[in-house]
């Protein structure tokens, strides 16, 4: 069984990344809610001056990979800081949140 599963561990998965998507998508806010089942982050782009925000993608996953993405982003800033520099989180770019979110409740 053992053998199975290294030869699992040693496949390598092919990644599309269809083009529609290689630009990318901007955002500059995410809400995170949670259930005992999943974590939702809905990935939100806000515009100065336009009342209205919009999210642009839900992502949905398990507890597990979703504290993996949190081990994964924390290893990334990390790798990112000791080439770049500490990165700032000043004040001023701290806001109060006074949205009216429509989102999914942190209950399942």
């Amino acid at each position: 069984m053992d053998q199975k599963r290294n030869k699992k561990k040693g496949q390598q998965i092919e990644i599309e990344l269809k083009d529609d998507e290689a630009t990318g998508t901007y955002s500059n806010l995410v809400m995170i809610t949670h259930s005992p089942s999943e974590f939702v982050f809905d990935f939100i782009s806000m515009m100065p001056a336009v009342p209205k925000a919009k999210v642009l993608k839900r992502i949905v996953m398990t507890p597990d990979h979703a504290k993996r993405l949190a081990n994964a982003l924390n290893e990334n800033i990390r790798k990112y800081e000791a080439e770049n520099g500490t990165i700032s989180t000043s004040s001023k770019e701290r806001f109060d949140m006074p949205f009216n979110y429509r989102g999914p409740k942190p209950e399942a």
